[in-house]
């Protein structure tokens, strides 16, 4: 196996698990916090979908998909474009209302876009610096590693949350 098969591996079971628990579910549903101040289903999917979007469009040198696909205007969520969630305060959290079949589109269409990328990257590949801005600069391996992580933290965390708020699929 090389490093791009696992590592696609690894980005098709967040698509897998993160299809899996939106479906099924009304906006209320994906909106509802199980906590006054935790994420709700539906926020926790399209963020880790814009983190992927983001990181990884800018380490292949392509458009993010939220952009070039327009999911902006199919979203038409009133926070900026580039917005991926990060320091998201409660009403920005709320704000993020989308239904479970426009969640779904988004993240099965950056994960075709991060599946293309994935092909071509070489095991030489992974060590190009992607990301001076750290000490010790950050590579490709690194980032796409940190981007899994984060992805599957956070469709985990809704995994939970849908179990907490005991909507069964």
């Amino acid at each position: 196996m090389t490093p791009a098969q696992l590592l696609s591996d690894g980005f098709g079971r967040v698509l897998e698990s993160g299809t899996s628990v939106v479906a099924g579910l009304s906006v209320d549903q994906l909106s509802q916090r199980p906590a006054p101040d935790a994420n709700p289903i539906g926020w926790l999917v399209w963020h880790l979908t814009r983190v992927q979007d983001d990181h990884v469009a800018d380490v292949a040198g392509r458009p993010q998909v939220w952009s070039e696909q327009d999911f902006v205007s199919r979203f038409d969520l009133p926070l900026d474009p580039d917005d991926t969630g990060f320091g998201h305060t409660r009403d920005q959290v709320d704000a993020v209302c989308i239904d479970a079949d426009r969640l779904a589109a988004y993240l099965t269409a950056v994960h075709e876009q991060t599946m293309e990328f994935l092909a071509t990257v070489g095991e030489g590949d992974l060590d190009r610096i992607v990301d001076t801005r750290w000490d010790p600069p950050v590579t490709l391996g690194v980032r796409l590693v940190s981007v899994l992580d984060d992805d599957t933290r956070h469709v985990g965390q809704a995994e939970y949350v849908r179990g907490l708020l005991g909507f069964r699929a």
